[in-house]
């Protein structure tokens, strides 16, 4: 399993922005990813969270929808792998929901995004795809995008939010936040 870098206010996830051209390199690193995710509850991880500076990210939504729960955005079924990603349109009205994720535990905020994007993409087989997607899968398909880019959802917050979770994100950084998965945190610049 891969560990999760740490993040917080002065730290980016991108190292440096690589596009991904090796397949053989692509399964393993893509299992791991999946494998990862999962373990840690979350519907999507992004290559630069565990410290590959590549635009890489896997979703798999089946998290959002409870057992019994109506499924009518198709959310159980909806896992992909997204290989140089770009997205080419965002569009609808703008919607506000509380994220969290993987790099800062316990911490969640309301951001809004746009309804529906669409995507240029290569899948796991390397096929190069454009899609539209709206809802739940455009959010997280819009936060993980924000990963490869080196912007966390912490960055859409008010300033006022922002000074509001200063504190908290300083002890998860600090390793004082416990979680269930493996993190490890870059070291800071004095």
């Amino acid at each position: 399993m891969k560990k999760l870098r740490g993040a917080f206010p002065s730290i980016s996830l991108v190292l440096q922005d690589e596009r991904f051209t090796s397949k053989m390199a692509a399964e393993e690193l893509i299992d791991n990813m999946i494998e990862t995710m999962e373990n840690a509850h979350g519907v999507g991880l992004a290559a630069p969270q565990i410290g590959k500076p590549i635009r890489l990210f896997v979703v798999n939504t089946k998290g959002f929808v409870e057992e019994g729960e109506e499924d009518e955005e198709g959310l159980n079924d909806f896992s992909e792998v997204f290989i140089n990603a770009q997205i080419e349109e965002e569009t609808g009205d703008d919607f506000v929901f509380n994220e969290g994720c993987l790099s800062i535990p316990e911490v969640r905020g309301d951001v809004e995004r746009p309804e529906q994007i669409t995507i240029r993409y290569f899948d796991r087989e390397w096929n190069e795809k454009v899609e539209t997607f709206d809802g739940l899968k455009a959010r997280v398909i819009q936060h993980e995008y924000d990963h490869i880019d080196g912007i966390l959802f912490t960055d859409h917050l008010s300033p006022l939010r922002k000074s509001m979770i200063k504190k908290r994100l300083s002890n998860i950084s600090s390793g004082k936040v416990k979680v269930g998965y493996k993190m490890k945190f870059p070291a800071l610049k004095k």
